[in-house]
């Protein structure tokens, strides 16, 4: 019972930083079916962009997928689709810009409540500190993942206040594979509605989604798992 008290008052204390990452979840399923409709009633709106116009275009998504208006992989089966293998580059170094954005806006909300809090416990500080030194993996293994929504994802490891220069760079690299399929997917696609409501992949894409998963589930749990026993140990020495 004793553990009850300082949960009220984890939840208390960090109720804006939950209630922002509920929206992270919520608020990107809402947009992305509204902005499906809007292509679907205006499916040329974004065919033949000028060079200009495809560098305001980058700029927008990194702030919609920053701020979890727009999904990553809705934005890389319509970039696929309109802007071709000439706007790839483009979106890679947006998801990298949507992450740095996402990074800051999770800092501002929290300004540090929910680390302060857990460093107030031995073993929490420690197990903090043990993830900090992983976190190129831990970015890049969450990254890879295609079932873990990109704008939580940048919440909740802004919370662990790693270098934003490694943040940067693991979240590019940790997004690439699946950035790849997807656009891949968008390029092939005949109409942009039907490649949104059913992404068809075939059994290779299945196979590839799947591998991802397993790879980012498995990663991290062997993560956490080392994190977690280095922790004990430690304080353990300590005490």
């Amino acid at each position: 019972m004793k553990g009850f008290p300082v949960l009220r008052t984890f939840i208390r204390e960090n109720a804006s930083t939950f209630i922002s990452m509920l929206l992270l979840v919520v608020v990107p399923v809402v947009v992305s079916s509204t902005l499906a409709v809007v292509l679907y009633n205006y499916q040329d709106l974004l065919a033949g962009l000028s060079w200009s116009e495809m560098l305001l275009y980058f700029a927008v998504i990194s702030v919609t997928m920053a701020m979890a208006l727009t999904p990553t992989t809705f934005v890389a089966l319509v970039s696929g689709f309109y802007l071709g293998w000439s706007g790839f580059a483009g979106i890679v170094v947006s998801y990298g810009i949507a992450a740095l954005i996402g990074y800051s806006l999770a800092r501002i909300i929290d300004h540090g409540k929910m680390m302060g809090f857990l460093n107030r416990f031995e073993k929490a500080r420690i197990l903090m500190q043990e993830l900090r030194n992983q976190s190129w993996s831990l970015i890049i293994l969450t990254r890879i993942s295609p079932v873990l929504p990109f704008a939580l994802m940048n919440f909740v490891l802004s919370l662990l206040q790693v270098d934003r220069t490694r943040f940067f760079i693991a979240s590019i690299i940790g997004m690439l594979p699946r950035t790849l399929f997807f656009f891949w997917i968008g390029t092939q696609a005949r109409d942009i509605v039907s490649v949104l409501q059913d992404p068809n992949a075939g059994a290779g894409g299945q196979i590839l989604l799947i591998s991802l998963v397993i790879i980012s589930i498995g990663g991290l749990y062997f993560l956490f798992d080392r994190a977690l026993k280095r922790t004990l140990r430690k304080a353990s020495e300590k005490s």
